[in-house]
């Protein structure tokens, strides 16, 4: 796909004053591409802020939610094979502006939900633009990171997490003072409008793929070359945003069933597991230099381990935040350190082996937080969280299978 910065040198403008305004028109674009992140995250975690709120309002017992909460990753199925075949004809700029508009609208509608199979319908439609958003808003990722040949995508995805806990921190707010979740939703949504529109232009513009690009990405296959090193690296992922998932769409009922530390904090365990993926994401590439990518992940599952069996064998207010901040911290690194390890396989295309292996790990998000509404009907959320913590054991133990991790 080709690219292109809106940004030419006026003939007469001195060398120096000529690089310095396209510094400042790249960092910018860098902007630009970071607040569409945060934007996608925001969205997210403004219907998980609100997860709670909804299960009361429509009766749903733990089960009844986890059948909800399969409407997304049906979405997201359902989109999966289609999203990247858009994006490289029509270019991921055009895209990820319809993508987020789409995304953004099908939140503010969760707010309007009365019975079951409204909530369901609206969360179908929150996968499928949400997988779609999802394709785009990281194609422009890598372009830009391209522009700026060096390392930046970690940054982008440290702006997600931000967002997830800039959300939580807003889902507190509002519970705190009776903000329903029509208004709540609606408000974010005008917020986040506002960023589209401020925005939009400094995106990295995109050429449609040529005829010929576009009918080899057609025949291209979910997941090529699926070899062992990426299939174990794939069950890595998977293990860790499975952690992830239960996190996003259950800490918050967690805090209320268990913990019951009062509606005001029904937020803390999600906000505490943010605020630390967050920060891990913005120190990781540091960690890893000083420490070596192999240490790190085995270190990081043990750190999810311990943090769920912390909140489990210790559920109360403030062990049980504890546990969800060390859970955060420990799945922030594993899913970037698990990309660049597939983008690095010898004889493989990075794009192709970041397919096959996210392919497996996602399914980890969007599997894991449905089962898990399963088990806790059958044996109760806090055992449900018990069974999670094995995961974080099996990354310590599974990074022993992938070979030539530094």
């Amino acid at each position: 796909m080709d690219t292109e910065i809106n940004f030419s040198r006026k003939v007469r403008k001195p060398l120096k004053a000529y690089k310095e305004a396209k510094q400042s028109y790249l960092n910018r674009t860098r902007l630009a591409v970071s607040l569409f992140y945060f934007s996608m995250g925001l969205t997210f975690a403004t219907w998980v802020s609100r997860i709670p709120d909804i299960q009361t309002a429509l009766h749903l017992s733990k089960g009844e939610l986890g059948t909800v909460l399969f409407s997304i990753p049906c979405g997201q199925l359902l989109m999966m094979p289609f999203s990247g075949k858009i994006v490289v004809k029509y270019g991921s700029r055009k895209t990820v502006i319809l993508g987020v508009i789409i995304y953004i609208l099908a939140m503010a509608t969760l707010g309007l939900a009365t019975q079951t199979w409204h909530l369901m319908l609206s969360l179908f439609f929150f996968g499928v633009s949400g997988n779609f958003t999802n394709i785009s808003v990281n194609t422009q990722g890598i372009l830009t990171e391209g522009i700026f040949r060096r390392p930046i995508m970690s940054s982008f995805h440290g702006a997600w997490s931000f967002a997830g806990f800039t959300g939580a921190l807003i889902g507190l707010l509002m519970k705190g003072i009776n903000i329903t979740p029509v208004i709540h939703f609606a408000t974010v949504a005008v917020l986040l409008y506002g960023i589209i529109v401020l925005n939009y232009k400094y995106l990295v513009k995109t050429k449609p793929a040529s005829p010929k690009k576009q009918e080899a990405e057609s025949k291209r296959s979910l997941l090529p070359k699926l070899n062992p090193a990426l299939a174990w690296l794939g069950v890595i992922g998977f293990c860790s945003m499975v952690s992830e998932g239960i996190m996003f769409d259950w800490s918050g009922i967690y805090f209320k069933d268990v913990v019951q530390g009062g509606k005001a904090l029904e937020g803390l365990g999600y906000t505490s597991f943010m605020l630390m993926m967050a920060s891990g994401r913005f120190l990781g590439d540091k960690v890893t230099v000083r420490y070596g990518r192999k240490l790190v992940l085995q270190v990081s599952g043990v750190l999810i381990s311990v943090g769920m069996y912390i909140a489990v064998l210790f559920p109360y207010m403030i062990p049980s935040a504890v546990g969800f901040m060390l859970v955060g911290l420990g799945v922030s690194t594993v899913v970037p350190g698990v990309y660049t390890l597939a983008g690095r396989t010898p004889g493989i295309e990075p794009s192709q082996a970041l397919t096959a292996v996210s392919s497996i790990s996602f399914l980890g998000f969007l599997l894991g937080p449905p089962v898990i509404g399963y088990i806790a009907d059958a044996i109760g959320l806090q055992y449900s969280f018990a069974i999670i913590g094995v995961f974080g054991v099996g990354i310590a133990f599974l990074v022993n299978k992938v070979k030539n991790i530094e």
